[in-house]
């Protein structure tokens, strides 16, 4: 195994994690900002990078149960959010291979 590269990202809005400001996913790819998190406000995100991804387990959340992972930064290993692998309720699907961070654990690079 080579060296891990941190990815940088090119944006007008750049989301980065709050412990070390390594560029996590940019404005463009928020699907939604209606999510709740652990730590309170959460988004959903298309597209996320720089990140180390958990042994999937399922959890019963407030919209069904899923089969997540946590994500961390893969700078300082701090926990930013999980990714969805699988959701039971066919309405849910659309959050399949998608990730959430929540706004806690993040910073706005410049």
């Amino acid at each position: 195994m080579g060296l891990a590269y941190n990815i940088y990202l090119n944006s007008h809005r750049i989301y980065g994690c709050k412990n070390c400001k390594t560029h996590l996913s940019n404005h463009d790819d928020i699907m939604s900002r209606n999510f709740r998190g652990q730590h309170g406000k959460a988004y959903l995100f298309e597209n996320v990078v720089n990140i180390t991804a958990g042994e999937p387990g399922e959890r019963n959340m407030t919209t069904g149960r899923h089969v997540v992972r946590d994500i961390s930064c893969r700078q300082c290993k701090e926990v930013v959010g999980w990714k969805y692998d699988k959701a039971y309720e066919a309405s849910e699907k659309y959050k399949e291979g998608k990730f959430i961070l929540e706004a806690e654990l993040l910073c706005t690079v410049t």
